[in-house]
C-alpha cells in the first residue's frame, strides 16, 4: 500500500501518473527538476510545519520569551526557505512568482503551529519559575 499525493504528473502519451509520498520525500532532500509548481510548494509547506513545531520545541526547552523568539522565528524560517528553495533547489522565483511567494508558503500555518507548541512545552516546562515569579 502507498500513498498517494493530489499531484499528477503526465507521462509522454498523456497519460496521468501520481506522484507517492515516498518519491516527494526523495525529491525534496536531493536536488531534483520540478516540472510541476505546485508539488515543490507542497514540500515547501509541509516542511515549513514540521520545521515550526521543532522550532517550537526548541523555543520552549531554551526558554525564549517575548518579542525575540518571534522575530526569531520568523527570520529563520523564511530565511531556510529561501537558501532551500533558491541555492539548493536551483529554482526560478520568477517561475513561482517571485522570492515573497516562495517564502510566504504555509507561513501562518506554520507561525501558529509554532506557537501553539512554543507555549505547551514553555509553560510545561517552566511552570514552577512562572509562578514563583508571580508571587515575589
Amino acid at each position: 500500500m502507498s500513498t498517494k499525493t493530489n499531484t499528477i504528473e503526465r507521462h509522454g502519451n498523456g497519460s496521468a501518473k501520481s506522484s507517492t509520498l515516498k518519491e516527494i520525500c526523495a525529491r525534496a532532500i536531493t536536488k531534483s527538476e520540478w516540472e510541476d509548481k505546485e508539488e515543490f510548494l507542497d514540500v515547501i509547506y509541509w516542511s515549513r510545519q514540521v520545521f515550526g513545531i521543532i522550532l517550537g520545541v526548541i523555543w520552549g526547552i531554551v526558554p525564549l520569551k517575548g518579542f525575540l523568539g518571534l522575530v526569531l522565528f520568523a527570520g529563520i524560517s523564511c530565511g531556510i526557505v529561501y537558501l532551500y528553495a533558491i541555492n539548493f533547489q536551483n529554482v526560478d522565483e520568477e517561475a513561482y512568482g517571485g522570492v515573497w511567494e516562495l517564502v510566504k508558503e504555509g507561513f501562518m500555518t506554520s507561525f501558529a503551529g509554532f506557537l501553539v507548541t512554543w507555549i505547551i512545552f514553555y509553560t510545561g516546562l517552566h511552570y514552577d519559575t512562572i509562578m514563583a515569579a508571580k508571587s515575589s
